[in-house]
């Protein structure tokens, strides 16, 4: 639907039919895939369906009740060898267990991750919940890569996932909702670019409350979870207070507020009181 409305043509399968559940293009090889799959979809597949699936090669079968890893898994099967995938997904799937958790710890073990990225809330027309962007990478080898007038000089990345949490960025736009601006994507991006590259050992460092590169290491000690919070440090901003400087200064804030409030309440009597109209406390 979104391909008609926009006037794009594309190869939508042999037939028309749902390429999810019966694959019209098992032998597509993409450098670069883009996706908003369904949150969550629950039932999408029988206990007996898509068992032996070729997509899950090397992999379980993701669970019944729960479709994340299945289109994960979709994605990952139709990358070529050096092929990119972002997708959004809700944050449960950084964490899930089960099945969904071995499959995680295939990806992880196998190099796929290359960085987890947690959104602000109210993104979207359709959900106010916060959402992660995944970005899978196929060959996190170091490599030179030349896309028009950029060279990437790619350093090896295979045992590092790059977490950033943005939930505090952007800005906001028809009152409700929150878009990142254009130095927003700018800096995010170059915090991304500077990571994957041979630059990083200059450039890149970790920033509290903001990114964290982990080692695949650390990711193993917390149990293949990918949520950014139990990576990225954050401050403790109590920590260091001064808890008697910090009472006077509250003393003085609430002594001006009562005086501007005796004052506000005198004149106020006095206005009644004038009018004939006397207020008795």
């Amino acid at each position: 639907m979104n391909l008609a409305i926009r006037g794009i043509s594309a190869n939508l399968g042999v037939k028309a039919d749902n390429t999810f559940s019966k694959d019209q293009h098992p032998d597509l090889k993409a450098d670069f895939i883009m996706a908003n799959p369904p949150f969550n979809q629950k039932d999408w597949r029988a206990a007996d369906e898509l068992t032996d699936d070729p997509r899950w090669d090397g992999y379980e079968a993701p669970p019944t009740g729960n479709a994340n890893y299945g289109w994960i898994l979709h994605m990952v099967s139709k990358l070529s060898e050096n092929g990119t995938a972002c997708f959004i997904l809700a944050n449960g799937a950084l964490s899930g267990e089960g099945q969904e958790k071995a499959i995680r710890k295939k990806m992880i073990e196998n190099h796929l991750v290359e960085a987890i990225l947690v959104l602000p809330m109210r993104m979207f027309y359709t959900t106010d919940i916060s959402v992660t962007l995944w970005v899978l990478n196929k060959n996190k080898k170091a490599r030179t890569v030349q896309r028009g007038d950029i060279t990437r000089n790619y350093r090896d990345r295979e045992n590092e996932v790059l977490f950033l949490d943005l939930r505090k960025w952007g800005e906001t736009f028809e009152k409700k909702y929150i878009q990142f601006s254009d130095q927003h994507r700018a800096d995010i991006t170059n915090t991304f670019h500077t990571w994957q590259e041979t630059r990083a050992a200059q450039e890149y460092q970790n920033i509290p409350e903001y990114c964290y590169s982990a080692s695949i290491e650390e990711v193993r000690e917390k149990d293949y979870s990918l949520v950014p919070s139990k990576y990225i440090e954050f401050i403790n901003r109590d920590e260091n207070i001064d808890f008697d400087e910090k009472m006077a200064a509250l003393q003085q804030e609430f002594g001006e507020l009562l005086k501007e409030e005796a004052t506000s309440r005198a004149g106020l009597l006095n206005v009644f009181k004038e009018l004939g109209y006397e207020i008795k406390l």
